[in-house]
């Protein structure tokens, strides 16, 4: 499979496909954006594309992912030109695993099924429609546009309005919109949908807020990845030691939602199908620590890694100052 990633030595952009223990810098193509446009103008491949556009100049990938190379890794999609172009959204409720944390988390009764068990079972008896047909519509929502996205080795903040952040271990698909509006998937990258869990367990109704904040994706954007049944960990580290981790598993085969489904759901809104735009769309999450009692601290580590996804996504969790005071606003006179 080809593996890319987006570099940067100080104000010059690259782009790089994988190849262990190299990166194989491209000759001309300064972002995947500009691959996948030259791909969608010539009708050749992405593939193609990079093959077409390949130079001789390696890099030292152990280098440049422990942030000793000049070349530092970005996020392995972006806007080039303008960050409010990359629209970042997610699925939830799509794994079993996910249903069982947020129901706990939203608990009523023992004999009462909470909002969450109800998506839940939409998604199982109909989020999986026949070829052609319109299955039930998943949880929907949204994080930001691409000044959200965070690099491996980039923190995730905790901001002062915030209960809490948690990691999520998920795949993002990663999409452009064609000159015609039909979207157009890259590829699939490893992601941390980073969220305020302890604020949306107050109340499911907070769910909107708690997901708007910074979130990592990368180090690398697979194309055309298998995505039948995916195996991955995530680790949380503390002081240099784990603190918790789990095996996880993503994918078509883990999912009550199919990803034709949660595709449609996303890109029938005609908002969502605006030319030349970005889209990086969560899939869900299988795990999350907080369901297992754990709640990060400033300087927790996060690793997440799924299989033939490439190297580990770590980022440090940073904690800012508790706000104190409100934003005021000034009125025009």
């Amino acid at each position: 499979m080809l593996r890319l990633v987006q570099l940067q030595h100080n104000t010059t952009r690259g782009v790089a496909f994988v190849e262990e223990p190299h990166l194989r810098l491209l000759t001309s193509a300064i972002s995947v954006y500009q691959l996948a446009e030259r791909a969608m103008a010539s009708g050749a491949s992405l593939s193609t594309i990079v093959e077409r556009d390949t130079g001789g100049e390696r890099l030292d990938y152990d280098a440049v992912y422990a942030g000793k190379s000049p070349w530092r890794l970005k996020v392995p999609v972006d806007h080039p030109l303008d960050p409010a172009r990359c629209l970042v959204s997610g699925t939830g409720l799509t794994h079993l695993g996910s249903a069982e944390n947020r129901a706990a988390m939203h608990a009523k009764r023992d004999d009462e099924l909470t909002d969450s068990m109800k998506m839940f079972r939409l998604g199982i008896q109909g989020g999986r429609p026949e070829a052609g047909g319109i299955g039930a519509a998943p949880e929907w929502f949204f994080k930001g546009n691409g000044s959200v996205l965070r690099a491996h080795g980039d923190p995730l903040d905790v901001p002062g309005f915030a209960e809490d952040g948690g990691e999520e271990a998920e795949l993002a698909g990663v999409y452009v919109i064609d000159g015609e509006g039909r979207p157009r998937r890259i590829g699939m990258t490893a992601g941390n949908e980073f969220s305020d869990h302890v604020s949306e367990r107050a109340n499911y109704l907070n769910l909107a807020g708690s997901k708007l904040r910074a979130c990592s994706l990368g180090p690398e954007l697979v194309v055309d990845p298998d995505f039948k049944s995916v195996a991955g960990s995530v680790t949380i580290e503390r002081g240099g030691h784990v603190l918790w981790s789990k095996e996880i598993r993503t994918g078509a085969e883990e999912m009550c939602h199919s990803l034709s489904n949660i595709e449609h759901h996303h890109f029938k809104f005609d908002g969502h199908r605006r030319p030349g735009d970005v889209h990086v769309h969560f899939y869900g999450a299988h795990s999350l620590s907080f369901a297992d009692g754990i709640r990060l601290a400033d300087g927790d580590v996060m690793a997440i890694q799924f299989s033939g996804f490439g190297r580990a996504l770590r980022n440090p969790v940073r904690v800012a100052e508790k706000m104190r005071t409100p934003f005021t606003i000034v009125p025009f006179d």
